[in-house]
């Protein structure tokens, strides 16, 4: 009876413990913000984008004036002899400064710039759309991060409580053999699966040490106390539902389309480079001397048309080359789309195998409870050994611990869902975070502005904002 209240008033205290530890314990949405706003990846890859969102600037600069300026100072030295000279050899020195500009401007280029300006936009919202992939995975590790901290916390509680039981079930045995109703050899089974225990409880110990580790390489702080899982996440109960939602959404998907149409845009391009192109091209020069009052200034104003005859079948070639790029394109596009769905059917599969084995240890830990509390009063009138009890709380055991693992392994299962029909985002999940808007870093940047407008302007402030000045 004593016994029974010793562990009776343990289950209370674990309890109560948890519940105090919870009242302050961080949620899952707080580790996904944390990797949110400290990942080294997403940082990584908005620069990635911001440099794809320079090269539609870059396009666009292509269809205005370009207006360069040369200078140079010479000094021409010599001798000479002539008529002039009377045939005396005489020195010549003469020193020139001379300045140009020039200014040129794309008229007609059979549509060259406006295609180049389309393709790099395509390839903008590509990689838009890979930020977004790489969003998935920092948030998807953040979860996988927070529920391997739980289990490894819940492993080392149960083993914990495990070595105190069998502490106590040594006690006893001692006890029972110093009456003479048991022999040295249950004393010397229960101190077998002490030890056993102890190590059991020093490895879950490391095993939680990892998992604190990976947490904070993932999430950017060490864990505290962390909270159970209020629910899952929802998502299409069917698979097939699932598969067309991750067709038409996910972001491997979308961005593998932007590329196909870049690709698209690239045979046009190239097609165009085979057709004649119309500049305007004006130069200003002023040569002046500086021991001499002469001088020279004019300048030209010209249109200028040209455009390719034979290049060997250069520009023949790379139009077969910008098709065979459209159809590699549109061939990964085919496998990223069966891969995506392959994916859903397994990540479903195994959302409903984590399920049943969830079902299958709740009725395990439910009957190996009652073994066990059967175990332990037969033995206590005699009618068991000290290995039966030692055997039937082994088994108790094995089922808590299963059932913490299927638990845990539900939780991953669910989010891998979510990832994979592409709605495991900051947006989806309505995290309170600052978002990453690719939009305004865009939007300032696509008409290429000079340094010294009021758009260049605003745009170091933003540069600013982001610790890139």
């Amino acid at each position: 009876m004593a016994r029974r209240l010793k562990l009776t008033g343990l289950a209370v205290a674990l309890g109560l413990a948890i519940a105090t530890s919870g009242a302050e314990a961080e949620t899952l949405a707080d580790a996904m913000i944390g990797a949110y706003n400290s990942s080294g990846l997403l940082e990584q890859n908005r620069a990635v984008l911001r440099a794809a969102d320079e090269d539609v600037a870059q396009a666009v600069a292509s269809l205005r004036p370009v207006i360069t300026w040369s200078a140079d100072a010479t000094r021409q030295f010599g001798t000479s002899r002539s008529a002039n000279t009377g045939n005396d050899i005489a020195p010549t020195v003469s020193n020139t400064v001379s300045a140009s500009l020039v200014a040129e401007l794309t008229v007609f280029d059979n549509g060259l710039s406006k295609l180049a300006i389309e393709t790099t936009k395509e390839a903008v919202l590509a990689t838009r759309q890979q930020l977004v992939s790489v969003e998935q995975q920092v948030l998807l590790s953040a979860a996988e991060a927070y529920l391997e901290v739980r289990r490894a916390i819940e492993n080392v509680a149960l083993r914990e409580n495990n070595v105190r039981l069998i502490t106590q079930e040594l006690r006893a045995a001692q006890e029972r053999f110093e009456v003479g109703e048991v022999t040295r050899t249950d004393t010397s089974l229960a101190e077998a699966r002490l030890a056993a225990a102890r190590s059991q409880f020093a490895a879950a110990q490391g095993a939680l040490t990892v998992a604190r580790e990976q947490y904070l390489a993932i999430v950017g702080r060490k864990p505290g106390a962390l909270e159970p899982l209020r629910g899952l996440p929802k998502f299409p109960a069917s698979v097939e539902e699932g598969k067309a939602l991750a067709v038409r959404n996910h972001p491997q998907v979308k961005s593998i389309q932007h590329q196909v149409a870049a690709a698209e845009l690239n045979i046009l391009r190239a097609e165009a480079a085979m057709k004649p192109s119309v500049r305007l091209a004006g130069r200003l020069t002023v040569t002046e001397g500086f021991d001499t009052e002469r001088f020279t200034r004019g300048g030209s104003l010209g249109l200028e048309a040209g455009g390719p005859i034979y290049q060997g079948g250069r520009l023949t070639s790379l139009v077969r080359q910008a098709m065979a790029n459209r159809d590699s394109a549109r061939g990964q596009l085919h496998q990223v789309i069966n891969q995506v769905t392959q994916n859903v059917g397994n990540a479903y599969a195994q959302l409903r195998i984590a399920q049943a084995s969830l079902e299958s240890t709740d009725r395990q830990v439910r009957a190996a409870t009652v073994a066990f509390r059967g175990v332990r009063e037969e033995a206590a009138l005699g009618a068991r050994t000290t290995l039966d009890v030692l055997n039937a709380e082994q088994e108790l055991l094995n089922a808590r611990s299963a059932r913490i693992s299927a638990q845990v392994d539900e939780g991953i299962a669910a989010y891998r869902v979510l990832s994979t029909l592409g709605q495991l985002t900051a947006t989806d999940l309505r995290l309170n975070v600052q978002q990453y808007d690719p939009v305004n870093y865009y939007n300032l940047v696509k008409d290429g502005p000079i340094q010294k407008s009021k758009q260049g302007q605003q745009l170091d402030r933003v540069l600013k904002s982001l610790g890139k000045n």
